[in-house]
């Protein structure tokens, strides 16, 4: 889908990161990563490869034991993640990420909580984007389907009009036409500007749509590269992609 990478300064660069869930227990072994403004960079590997340890630990969920975390030219390692949320990063979990007792808009409005100025712009411009939740606007988010969930998700962080958004693992328990309809609407949110870090399983279609790629394995990044090198690998491809 994408085959150029840009050419400025990294909007966020992690080098050398150590982290855990407990002390002296790290799941990440020194892991590297970049996004440029603008990109998007998926983040694949197998099952307990501290795919999501990294997302965490780059929004403040996780303090690094060890290395930096680099976004707009400040060290965020260690920060918390209302703070990062302000310097202009969002993150999209996988599971419980919208209110369900609060309607589509109620959502929507929480996830412009920090912000002074008139939300209605902002929700029109999600409705835009997302056209099943305009029609929803009204409905109880927790009545909504997995893949509705989702694009509400997303569309509660780009309130915030952020540089950045973190979705971890996006497609997980979604139907396939779903799927489909989701990483479409990824692709929309990323041709706005907006840099993404892609944390996927499903691999190849990450890597097709994606800028760069990095395959995690153990904690360390095992390889990065244009997405569609990636896909070209035969190292990968075996290890990875199902050969």
């Amino acid at each position: 889908m994408h085959d150029s990478q840009p050419t400025n300064n990294p909007l966020l660069n992690v080098e050398n990161v150590y982290a855990g869930y407990f002390k002296d227990l790290n799941i990440l072994q020194g892991v590297n990563f970049s996004l440029y403004p603008g990109e998007l960079v998926a983040v694949i590997g197998p099952n307990g490869a501290g795919k999501s340890t990294l997302a965490k630990a780059i929004f403040g969920l996780l303090i690094p034991q060890q290395g930096s975390i680099t976004f707009k030219g400040e060290n965020i390692a260690g920060w918390r993640p209302n703070q990062i949320v302000r310097q202009g990063m969002c993150y999209v979990p996988q599971i419980s990420n919208v209110f369900p007792s609060l309607t589509v808009e109620e959502n929507l409005e929480m996830g412009a909580f920090i912000r002074q100025d008139t939300l209605t712009p902002l929700k029109d411009r999600v409705y835009t984007m997302f056209d099943s939740l305009k029609k929803r606007r009204h409905q109880l988010a927790g009545t909504l389907s997995g893949g509705e969930r989702q694009m509400l998700a997303m569309g509660r962080a780009l309130m915030l009009e952020p540089d950045m958004m973190i979705l971890d693992e996006p497609s997980a328990a979604l139907a396939p036409i779903l799927v489909n309809n989701v990483f479409e609407q990824i692709l929309a949110i990323n041709r706005e500007g907006i840099g993404i870090m892609l944390v996927e399983q499903n691999a190849r279609k990450a890597l097709e749509m994606s800028h760069r790629g990095y395959v995690l394995e153990s904690g360390s990044d095992r390889f990065s590269g244009p997405g569609r090198e990636l896909l070209d690998n035969p190292k990968v491809g075996e290890l990875y992609l199902g050969g």
